[in-house]
């Protein structure tokens, strides 16, 4: 990895821990959310896809930036993937479906933008520019939805017992199975598009790199 590269990464480690630095004790201040504690607020921060999508973004990066020459195993080559898919998720599902129910000013803002917007931005571009490359093939893309898989599961279940859904999308109490499975189908479908897609352009890349 390049110099530019490494700084880079770094600056996606710092953009990662400044959203969730911030967002975690407006979370549990505030007294107007479902739950009715601060531990019970702090905590919950973590339930959302877009907190799990930065930590696996932020996560990964900071083992690139650590060890920028280091060969890896699929394990992290998997969260790797999942980091940059998820976020680019996170970036698309936001501005498109869910930007117009945010009334935000202030700190909340910030750290809104740095979670849904400079995250995916970054870690998108991180991606394309300074790689690493060959760190993705169709068995890769094939680990990588099971930890989408795990969230709708976790997700499903602690909202049936704390009816509780981060989503308005995944709300089951609103929309019932049929309609909530419909919707995180075409996430879904979003998802292994950009896979496919990532995987398809990183060997392009990388045949581009070795000419």
């Amino acid at each position: 990895m390049t110099m530019t590269g490494r700084i880079w990464t770094w600056l996606t480690v710092a953009v990662v821990v400044a959203g969730i630095g911030i967002q975690l004790p407006l979370s549990a201040q505030n007294e107007e959310g479902f739950f009715s504690t601060a531990p019970e607020r702090f905590f919950n921060v973590f339930a959302y896809f877009t907190i799990q999508s930065n930590l696996l973004l932020g996560g990964t990066a900071l083992v690139l930036a650590l060890w920028p020459g280091r060969s890896h195993g699929e394990l992290f080559k998997t969260l790797r993937l999942n980091g940059v898919l998820c976020i680019a998720v996170t970036g698309i599902v936001y501005h498109t479906a869910l930007a117009g129910l945010d009334d935000l000013s202030g700190w909340a803002w910030v750290a809104n933008l740095l979670l849904h917007t400079v995250a995916p931005v970054v870690g998108v571009l991180g991606w394309l520019l300074f790689g690493p490359r060959d760190q993705t093939d169709w068995r890769i893309v094939g680990w990588s939805i099971v930890f989408p898989l795990l969230w709708l599961a976790f997700t499903l279940i602690r909202g049936a017992f704390v009816h509780f859904y981060p989503y308005p999308f995944v709300n089951v109490d609103d929309h019932g199975y049929g309609r909530v499975l419909l919707n995180c189908l075409l996430v879904a479908v979003l998802f292994l598009a950009l896979a496919a897609g990532a995987t398809t352009l990183d060997r392009r890349l990388r045949h581009e790199r070795v000419s």
